[in-house]
């Protein structure tokens, strides 16, 4: 005989100003099957789950349904209740009534009676749930970090100096990301390769970390604790084992002439390169596409030169195979391609750059040495104009967000600019200025005060040349008044947006994305580095926009979840999954092609005598994420969710 008890919280005001709460609880204590219905303004309070205990151990109930706020808030707290109080937790369920109810509508009565319904629906659900049991898997302790920026080499060496192996996997030929490409850093103007350059050395050297360079995740399968990746190791032509880095070999190339990745097409490297200077590993790739004797057979000049063989020309792509307990995605952002502001001249006009160019051009292993010239001649501009929100909340480009360190930059770039360029003149055209790191604001009041960087709040509507200057015509919005400005070079504050490939990697991974691009967490405030995909977690700009201090607080955030997971040998799940009846199976593999875990496998059924009788669907319990996608693809009825079996729902239906 069922005994249910109902606990009605008041959520504060949450639920009590729109839902009669008394009135609630005294339905419910005329309900069938209900032994208990109590009030309290927060059962998710000690004292409230104090009650719940209190009533099931002195009532024996045989299930609870607490009238509250999403299950996603607090059904685990409540789970936690039964079960120190002797009760399966899976005997608990979680009447939405203020997502569901108060919070949308405004006529009390009429709320009241929708929570009267909503409630009994889950009392007769609740009468048919079953004891439920995790499900234990057991767990690979052994990390995979996907992308070798800051946030991927601080979520690996966080996961390493725990004891805990990792793969740090990075597509580059180098570890260092774009913080590599900076010249120094806000708010404090560290010089960026000081603070990356030990960072990528200790990953590389580190005991506990397998470096893969020029290297890509190619597919992903498994579940938590148990994930099979398949990594493709790209073919380099210079054998890591034997190179020491020399160097001779790009030296002696002829191809000289190729446009630099990693300045940002300001500077020119050969086909046989290293990234840049400190490149970890410090090992050359040959770039096949430009490479003289890829294209014609001929040349083989840098092979010629190594005196170590290094070099081979039949080298070929390899597939290795790894076994993963979890995964950190940690894929970074790419720059808008500002190609599209059309009105600003970039492409047309080699003066019209990116922020990230100029970081190029301030950085002292630039392609100017750090002294800050004009692309076009070589000359040093004496007046520059910074143009923020280029690309950013701009819902005519595409990009609605604020890209969060465009205004922090430009206000460094107008610094080093002034400090580097002395009587220089600088005007920054802004929307707002959006400070709100520690030392940010502050950061920026001394860019506009002691460096005199000429703020002007308004938009930019075209930028022309005219002889050998940089026309700039805006608007000065405070002043109510059009300008235009003589420019020797503009600087375009581009919108971080996500790597052009990351929808295509998140299928690949099984992780889902936002309307841009970004990778979605599980819970914007609770599970901030989680993915919906348990054991893949996120770190850096991959997720969204972030500076390097959010970056790197996220990746040790991610690697805190993975050492959190690999503290056991066995992992418990929920044993919400789908369960297939054999006998009713017709075999008609519609589970199989709608699943989107690949979950479902085809199972023999043999007789005595070992002959093959028919082939069913069986549910793997590790890999199920309880989606309940082949339940409604089963043509014989055959599959069922636990927990929210036929049965349960029909009777959640007839308690309306």
């Amino acid at each position: 005989m069922a005994k249910i008890g109902v606990f009605v919280c008041h959520c504060g005001e949450n639920i009590g100003s729109r839902v009669d709460c008394e009135k609630l609880t005294e339905a419910m204590n005329n309900h069938p099957g209900v032994s208990v219905s109590v009030q309290y303004k927060y059962f998710c309070s000690d004292p409230g789950q104090e009650n719940v205990k209190k009533a099931i151990r002195e009532n024996n109930l045989t299930g609870i349904v607490v009238a509250a706020c999403s299950p996603k808030m607090h059904e685990a707290t409540f789970r936690k209740a039964c079960a120190e109080a002797g009760l399966n937790p899976y005997l608990c369920e979680i009447a939405n009534i203020r997502e569901q109810c108060s919070w949308v509508h405004s006529d009390k009565d009429m709320a009241t009676e929708k929570a009267i319904e909503i409630t009994r629906s889950l009392i007769e659900k609740v009468k048919l749930n079953n004891e439920l049991q995790p499900i234990e898997v057991p767990v690979t302790r052994r990390a995979l970090v996907i992308g070798g920026g800051i946030a991927g080499i601080q979520a690996a060496l966080d996961i390493a100096n725990a004891g805990r192996e990792v793969v740090l996997v990075e597509r580059e030929a180098s570890l260092g990301g774009h913080m590599s490409q900076l010249s120094e850093t806000f708010p404090t103007l560290d010089c960026s390769q000081c603070i990356m350059t030990p960072r990528m050395v200790e990953a590389a050297q580190h005991p506990k970390i397998r470096l893969l360079t020029y290297a890509e995740v190619e597919q992903v399968d498994g579940y938590i604790g148990n994930f099979n990746v398949k990594v493709r190791l790209k073919a380099r032509y210079v054998d890591m084992k034997s190179c020491t880095g020399c160097g001779d070999c790009m030296l002696k190339c002829p191809v000289k002439k190729i446009s630099s990745e990693f300045e940002c097409g300001l500077g020119k490297r050969t086909a046989i390169y290293t990234p840049f200077a400190q490149a970890v590993p410090n090992i050359p790739v040959i770039d096949k596409k430009n490479c003289i004797y890829f294209k014609n057979g001929k040349c083989k000049q840098c092979a010629a030169v190594c005196e170590l063989n290094a070099i081979d020309f039949e080298m070929q792509d390899e597939i290795i195979n790894l076994e993963i307990g979890a995964i950190v995605v940690a894929t970074g952002f790419q720059v808008q391609n500002t190609a599209m502001y059309g009105e600003y001249g970039y492409g047309k006009y080699p003066d019209v750059i990116t922020g990230l160019q100029f970081e190029r051009l301030a950085s002292a292993s630039g392609p100017s040495d750090g002294k800050i010239l004009r692309p076009s001649d070589g000359k040093e501009p004496r007046t520059i104009v910074f143009i923020q929100c280029a690309g950013s909340r701009d819902p005519s480009k595409g990009v609605r967000y604020c890209s969060k360190i465009c205004c922090m930059y430009t206000a460094k770039h107008a610094m080093l600019y002034a400090h580097k360029v002395h009587g220089s003149k600088t005007r920054i055209f802004y929307m707002d200025i959006r400070a709100a790191g520690k030392g940010y604001d502050e950061f920026t009041r001394r860019a506009i005060e002691e460096d005199e960087a000429g703020y002007v709040r308004g938009r930019v509507s075209k930028v022309w040349r005219e002889n050998d200057k940089l026309m700039v015509r805006g608007v000065d919005t405070l002043l109510g008044r059009p300008m235009e400005i003589a420019a020797d070079m503009v600087v375009l504050a581009t919108a971080m947006v996500p790597q052009p490939d990351a929808k295509d990697f998140a299928k690949v991974i099984g992780i889902t994305y936002d309307e841009y691009g970004f990778y979605n967490e599980a819970h914007l405030k609770l599970r901030p580095v989680e993915t919906t995909k348990a054991g893949i977690f996120l770190a850096g700009a991959c997720q969204s926009p972030k500076d390097i201090p959010d970056s790197v607080a996220q990746a040790s955030a991610a690697a805190s979840k993975v050492l959190g997971l690999f503290s056991r040998d066995q992992l418990e799940r929920e044993p919400v999954i789908a369960e297939n009846n054999e006998n009713t199976c017709s075999g008609c593999w519609g589970c199989v092609l709608a699943c989107p875990y690949n979950a479902i496998e085809k199972k023999d059924i043999l007789n005595r005598s070992g002959e093959l009788v028919k082939q069913v669907a069986f549910v793997n319990p590790g890999l199920c994420q309880g989606c309940g996608t082949c339940v409604t693809f089963c043509r014989s009825n055959s599959i069922d969710l636990a927990g929210f079996t036929e049965r349960q729902i029909f009777a959640e239906v007839m308690g309306l």
